[in-house]
Formats: structure tokens, sequence, C-alpha cells
């Protein structure tokens, strides 16, 4: 199905472990507008998809939101190695420890554990390429929101990478967008096109 290099996307170096940005950092994890739940999104989307070139563009965004997961997972852990229970409380990192320990486990920065509700697979390519826009743009703000918070070198790094790819994304979806138009009848209706169905 893909080929899996097993190393990160971009590495992640992080020499201090620090649970409050830990705490932030998780909900790019499991948060409403996290990895998981866009990966989710473009994997499930790319179904409905009838022209190939786009459920292409959903595929190969839906499996690199999967390696940005691995990048923010490793984040979160390197942020919480090896914390002693002393620093756990003195960070306010107690409750989602009582709850996960030191484990990874996708919640939103305030908690909320991850919900698929969060996204939407409708069938319906526009509306669902006009979600994935809407998607990337969220994404980006809340990594804009992190760049206003932390400034750690090695954390900011992996930050900025995430954040540039979601620029990528959003382009990328637009050029999709453009594809599935080009295929809209007089009515505004998706028309069956065999030569690109196929």
């Amino acid at each position: 199905m893909w080929i899996y290099e097993k190393k990160l996307e971009f590495p992640v170096h992080i020499k201090e472990t620090n649970p409050k940005l830990a705490q932030l950092i998780i909900s790019q994890y499991g948060g409403p507008d996290g990895e998981a739940g866009a990966s989710f999104r473009y994997l499930s989307q790319r179904y409905s998809m009838k022209d190939r070139r786009v459920a292409g563009v959903l595929t190969d965004i839906g499996t690199e939101e999967l390696a940005h997961l691995e990048i923010v997972g490793a984040m979160v852990h390197q942020l919480t190695r090896d914390l002693t229970p002393e620093e756990i409380e003195k960070s306010g990192f107690a409750p989602y420890y009582v709850d996960h320990t030191l484990g990874v486990w996708p919640q939103a920065a305030g908690g909320v554990p991850f919900n698929a509700c969060e996204f939407q697979v409708k069938g319906d390519p526009i509306t669902d390429l006009m979600e994935d826009l809407a998607a990337e743009q969220k994404a980006r703000t809340v990594y804009d929101n992190l760049l206003r918070l932390i400034s750690e070198p090695d954390i900011v790094e992996p930050l900025r990478f995430l954040r540039a790819r979601e620029i990528v994304h959003f382009q990328r979806f637009g050029e999709a967008l453009n594809i599935t138009r080009e295929g809209l009848d007089a009515k505004n209706f998706y028309a069956f096109n065999p030569s690109i169905d196929t």
C-alpha cells in the first residue's frame, strides 16, 4: 500500500522535558483541528471522489497527516518522558497523568478527547474539498498560536515545518477543487465522466 521509511518526516530532538508545553502541543495530536482528524477526514473522503486525480491528492495528504501525527506524538513524548511525580504535580499535568500515565493519547489542549464528530465526510466533492481547505487553515492557525507561545528552538523548528505543510496542503486542495469544478455540468452537479472516473 505505502512504502514506509522508518524515520520521522522531520526530526524531533527535544532536550528538556516540559509538560506544560506538551499539554498545548497535544492539541495537534488529537484536538479538533489536529493531525488525527485530518488524516481520517482525507483518507475517508477519497472514496467518494470521482476524479482519481483528486482522490490521489486526498490519499497523499491523508497519508502525510499520519506522518505529522508521528511528529506531534514524538514531541509530546519527548516533552513528558521521565517526569518525576513532583514535576507532574507542579506542572498541572496530574489530571492527564492519572488517566494516561505518560502515554500519548489523542486529546485537545483543553483535555477534550478526540472525537470523529469534529470532521465531516459528505460524499459531495465540492463540500468535502471546501471542508478540507478550511481544515488546513484551522490547523495553520493552531500552529501559529503555538508558535506565539513557544520560543524553544528544538520545539519551534518542528512546529514551523508542520505549519508550512498546512500551507502546501491548502494549495493542493485548491488545485483539487479547480479540477473538480471542471467536471461540473450546467446545473452545478458533478457530471459523470467515464474518462476521469476509471
